[in-house]
């Protein structure tokens, strides 16, 4: 049963849900290093959701979604698709708050992230993307079970909880003695970008804040540019799985038409060597989506951030092993 609120979230939710995510997540710490610096011509500042629980920002969403379930629905349990870090999110927060959970996931997902579901007891349901339509197969899975369906990005709940990202950015710049001009983020549907503008419009509303997509699946740039939701051709692909959404949700260019400055794009090359770059620098592993923003500050710096105090959501490192080895090794 989808029992998805689809009404606009507001900064104030954002904050309650940080507040109430404390005892679930990791407050991941913020990095500071000259050398990329240099490289990108400001002063970078990095928040590091690859050393979150589940290794991404998403366990924060699916906690606060999950912590929504009234006590009468919670036996049917809750069904998710996802190519990964949603999955791994989901599977954990149901495991944390002892609720069943079915995941469907494509085929081709990542092994690291199949397993990383697999290690929290979810149940997986394969799927071929070019065949099969995961929402129809989560949606039927959910009447069948009589389970609860969380999306990965456009309901009110994940995005507040994705937000308590932001909160906790703007926080950690603060309690440093600073406050951040621009911040870049990833956008794929839009969940965390959309949160964390949220988080900066109450805590810090003189920032603003950019996408980073790759540049042949760059919806929101285009959407953001144009003023009106834009889509990728079907078929587009990327190295970056985890962002790879056909356009914005409702909900998040909702909130991203209003707070968001504009998008970076950047090519799968890029993307490799701010792979590269942050295992070099920060000591930091980036799958290859967890690096789009750091590409951008690198790469497609917007002109007004340059020599400013710039924020950049590095937000997942699982990556496939043998993937990363060959993008670390390609660079040399």
């Amino acid at each position: 049963m989808d029992t998805t609120v689809k009404t606009l979230p507001r900064s104030q939710d954002v904050l309650e849900a940080a507040a109430r995510l404390k005892p679930y997540v990791v407050r991941t710490p913020v990095l500071r290093n000259d050398a990329l610096d240099a490289l990108a011509g400001a002063e970078l500042f990095f928040k590091c959701e690859p050393l979150q629980t589940t290794g991404s920002f998403k366990i924060r969403g699916a906690t606060n979604r999950l912590l929504q379930i009234p006590d009468a629905q919670k036996a049917g349990g809750v069904v998710a698709f996802s190519s990964g870090n949603h999955a791994q999110g989901v599977a954990r927060a149901a495991r944390l708050l002892g609720l069943p959970a079915l995941i469907v996931m494509p085929a081709d997902a990542p092994g690291v992230k199949v397993e990383g579901v697999r290690r929290d007891g979810a149940e997986i349901r394969l799927y071929d993307r070019d065949t099969e339509s995961r929402e129809e197969i989560a949606a039927e899975e959910a009447e069948k079970r009589g389970a609860v369906l969380v999306p990965s990005f456009d309901d009110p709940y994940i995005i507040a909880g994705q937000g308590s990202c932001g909160a906790e950015f703007a926080e950690q710049v603060s309690e440093a003695g600073a406050s951040l001009e621009h911040l870049i983020c990833c956008a794929g549907g839009g969940g965390l970008i959309s949160g964390i503008a949220l988080a900066f419009e109450a805590l810090s509303p003189e920032t603003k804040i950019w996408t980073a997509e790759p540049e042949a699946h760059d919806d929101w740039r285009r959407s953001l540019a144009s003023g009106e939701v834009q889509a990728n051709a079907p078929g587009t692909r990327s190295i970056c799985d985890a962002i790879l959404t056909p356009s914005p949700g409702v909900l998040t260019w909702g909130v991203g038409k209003r707070l968001l400055a504009g998008g970076c794009a950047v090519s799968d090359d890029q993307i490799r060597e701010a792979v590269r770059l942050a295992f070099r620098h920060l000591k930091i592993v980036l799958e290859p989506g967890g690096a789009a923003a750091l590409a951008s500050a690198l790469y497609d710096l917007p002109e007004a951030a340059k020599g400013q105090r710039v924020g950049v959501v590095l937000s997942g490192g699982n990556v496939d092993p043998a993937q990363f080895a060959d993008i670390l090794s390609s660079g040399q």
